[in-house]
């Protein structure tokens, strides 16, 4: 499964926000420089562990959930997880906790 090429944009923004050089974020996914570059060009496309990788990498987690399935299934989320003292739930690879 592959993410739609406008994903690159947000990559780049959240490796900003990360505050990593893009041959820190090479080190973290084990990839060059060039691969980044490309990556957040949009001249080379991911598939979704990649995608989860960076997301993970930047620590932008909820923001990906967030762009990724849409605020209505977050706050399903969340609305569960208020039903218990302490939990974690994972959607799609991303763990969200809530105590």
């Amino acid at each position: 499964m592959q993410i739609a090429t406008e994903y690159h944009k947000i990559l780049k923004q959240f490796r900003k926000k990360a505050k990593l050089t893009q041959e820190e974020i090479a080190d973290k996914l084990n990839m060059t420089q060039s691969t980044i570059s490309k990556i957040e060009s949009g001249r080379h496309i991911i598939d979704i562990r990649t995608f989860f990788d960076w997301i993970r990498a930047t620590g932008c987690d909820a923001q990906a959930a967030l762009m990724t399935f849409g605020p209505d299934v977050i706050i399903n989320a969340f609305n569960l997880l208020q039903t218990v003292p302490a939990a974690f739930i994972n959607i799609g690879g991303v763990l969200l906790k809530w105590i």
